[in-house]
């Protein structure tokens, strides 16, 4: 699996959106373990942003390094000539992964919007390989469209329940009746365990199995304490399954960095 999430980028830059329509679910939590174990893998940088259009919650899942956001990147961007001048406005974890914060005040009275995750974009993709984009909740808000119309991949996120399943089919659906046909067969879903095992009423192979005839692939984060925290994210202190998980994500979303959007998507061996 480590050689699946080490593909190389072919297009020089890639965007990955973390999406669901329903808050709770674990999207915020996927977004820095995917970001943090391809970043652990890879020799290229890795940036996880926060699009969220009200306070978003990347920012609490590392250590903060800088109280900077990403609207004051946007007011700086004329001035960043290099990767040290990104980097000011970054906090980085252990595993490499940088994030760029979302603004913090909901109140701001220029809301985040599509303009804005396209200037985000062009600057960022000049210094990094992959963009990690944690969505806000919902599909309709602004910013979304531009992270739509930009993403080369989706990873669709929920939870093993009827809710969760009823959400992600319905995501997918108006995704599909939008256009986005390409990055629902392309992409991913990851089913989150919010409780531990023997709390559901859901056959989740029987979920899998159904949830794989509309996308690419289909993986599974088991609960874990220490994700249930809601606290810092950090691979080393994941249960080993959770870990094993993540990469396996890892490996999967990584199939995708050899195509661009656009392009036909070969059969590519399973990750192993």
């Amino acid at each position: 699996m480590i050689a699946h999430t080490r593909t190389p980028v072919a297009s020089g830059h890639y965007r990955v959106a973390v999406l669901s329509l329903k808050g709770g679910v674990g999207k915020t939590t996927t977004a820095v373990g995917l970001g943090s174990t391809l970043a652990a893998m890879r020799g290229d940088r890795v940036i996880a942003i926060d699009a969220n259009p009200d306070r978003g919650t990347l920012a609490d899942k590392l250590v903060p390094q800088t109280d900077a956001t990403i609207r004051d990147l946007l007011d700086a961007r004329a001035h960043i000539q290099r990767y040290a001048d990104v980097r000011g406005f970054t906090s980085q974890a252990p595993s490499r992964l940088e994030v760029l914060a979302s603004a913090q005040d909901p109140a701001a009275s220029v809301p985040f919007s599509e303009q804005d995750y396209s200037d985000v974009c062009a600057v960022l993709e000049r210094y990094y390989s992959i963009c990690i984009t944690d969505c806000g909740t919902g599909l309709l808000h602004s910013a979304m469209a531009g992270v739509l119309r930009l993403a080369d991949q989706i990873v669709l996120v929920t939870t093993g329940t009827v809710d969760g399943a009823r959400s992600a089919v319905a995501c997918m659906d108006w995704l599909a009746a939008h256009g986005h046909h390409d990055l629902v067969r392309n992409g991913v879903v990851v089913v989150t365990a919010a409780r531990r095992r023997g709390h559901t009423t859901v056959d989740l192979d029987l979920l899998e199995d159904h949830l794989a005839t509309r996308c690419r692939a289909v993986t599974m984060v088991p609960y874990d304490p220490y994700l249930a925290q809601g606290a810092d994210v950090e691979l080393d202190q994941m249960r080993r399954g959770t870990a094993a998980s993540f990469l396996e994500l890892a490996a999967v979303v990584g199939d995708g960095f050899a195509r661009r959007r656009g392009e036909p998507r070969a059969i590519a061996a399973q990750p192993g």
